[in-house]
């Protein structure tokens, strides 16, 4: 990913370890989320995570914040897709099996994001909320940031109804009668739109589906699925 700094934590698990306390096999979550950021520094106790909808909610999270979703679902915040702070030591995660998870770093003012941008969410502009909310809260400016994209349902495998043309107006290509939605590609544009620049923008990613081996899809396993953990955190 585009991230290589010393002041900066960040990292895509990967299967089989399920990271969730909801969906998949559960009973292993716990230990697997402290290997997991274990090998990247980070505390488990100190996660910050949340009961995602598939929404546009960016909520700031500060000290006091701390463990909220660490070792339970039922601490985590409510309704809450992304996460932005400027405190250091504080892991922000989101969980996907298909969704974008969406990486965001200010080196200038310090301040780190994280996304979780489905097609609901990125019908809702969450990435360039996002954005919007590291500005106001915080002062960065957009062309100071960095976004990295981790593993997602690509559009090689996300086949969607034609009342997705009717959702969006890019990122949507037709091959016949079908429709193939680029998440990523969508994304990207509403992080350009909010004022990013293009090479600071690391749109590199696996597909879910096609590397079903390393990550969890929804799209392949159904209710089967876990879901691996991205997390970002301050140094």
């Amino acid at each position: 990913m585009i991230f290589n700094s010393p002041y900066l934590a960040c990292g895509v698990s990967a299967k089989p370890q399920n990271m969730s306390f909801i969906y998949g096999a559960t009973e292993g979550t716990l230990e697997n989320r402290r290997v997991f950021l274990n090998t990247l520094g980070i505390d488990h106790e100190r996660l910050i995570a949340a009961k995602q909808i598939h929404g546009s909610t960016v909520c700031c999270v500060q000290e006091e914040n701390a463990g909220r979703g660490a070792k339970s679902a039922a601490t985590a915040f409510e309704a809450t897709d992304a996460f932005i702070t400027n405190t250091k030591n504080l892991p922000l995660s989101v969980f996907t099996a298909d969704c974008l998870p969406v990486f965001l770093y200010d080196p200038v003012k310090n301040v780190a994001g994280i996304v979780h941008a489905g097609w609901r969410g990125a019908k809702e502009g969450i990435a360039e909320k996002a954005i919007l909310a590291m500005r106001q809260k915080y002062n960065s400016a957009p062309q100071d940031i960095l976004a990295g994209f981790g593993p997602c349902l690509k559009k090689c495998c996300y086949e969607v109804g034609a009342e997705f043309s009717g959702y969006f107006s890019y990122g949507l290509d037709k091959v016949g009668s079908s429709f193939y939605l680029d998440l990523p590609a969508i994304n990207k544009k509403q992080l350009l739109e909010a004022g990013l620049k293009e090479e600071n923008i690391d749109s590199d990613n696996d597909c879910t589906s096609c590397c079903n081996d390393r990550y969890f899809s929804f799209r392949k396993e159904k209710e089967k699925a876990g879901r691996m953990m991205s997390v970002i955190m301050l140094r």
